[in-house]
């Protein structure tokens, strides 16, 4: 195992909201795309439905993405690969807007509410300050690896 690949199994992929060139989402999404490749992904997986909402907003392809991954660049590399092979170029502001965006933004539809709630009322149903995705996975990442919320 490549140094920089985390073990899933141990600990959690980084918080959507970390950021590697103003992207949320991206450095967890490279985490679980490494841990993935060596079969250290527990439950976690790669261009999951959350990782989606990067892949379509800067145009990225997963599985070519996956590639570069599994060439064992580092987060710097896979960030310089992206910028030349999204089909979005996307400005700084469009970025910032996004990722800010990203933090805050909750289920939009029936079947992601049913999930988040499923979810939320069974790691933490007494906390009333989860409302985005980003603080469900957060909260969640915690619990799962035996903190007390």
């Amino acid at each position: 195992m490549n140094l920089s690949t985390p073990d899933l199994t141990q600990h959690p992929p980084r918080s959507p909201r970390v950021r590697l060139g103003g992207y949320a989402i991206l450095p967890r999404m490279l985490d679980k795309g490494r841990a993935e490749l060596v079969g250290k992904n527990g439950e976690y997986h790669y261009a999951c439905p959350n990782d989606q909402q990067f892949l379509q907003f800067a145009g990225v392809d997963p599985d070519a993405l996956k590639k570069e991954i599994a060439a064992g660049k580092g987060d710097g590399e896979l960030l310089e690969w992206i910028k030349a092979n999204a089909k979005q170029k996307r400005t700084a502001p469009e970025i910032e807007a996004w990722s800010n965006w990203q933090d805050r933004r909750g289920p939009d539809n029936p079947d992601g509410r049913e999930y988040f709630n499923e979810i939320h009322s069974k790691v933490a149903p007494g906390r009333t300050d989860i409302v985005a995705w980003a603080d469900l996975l957060d909260m969640d990442d915690f619990a799962s690896y035996g903190g007390k919320v």
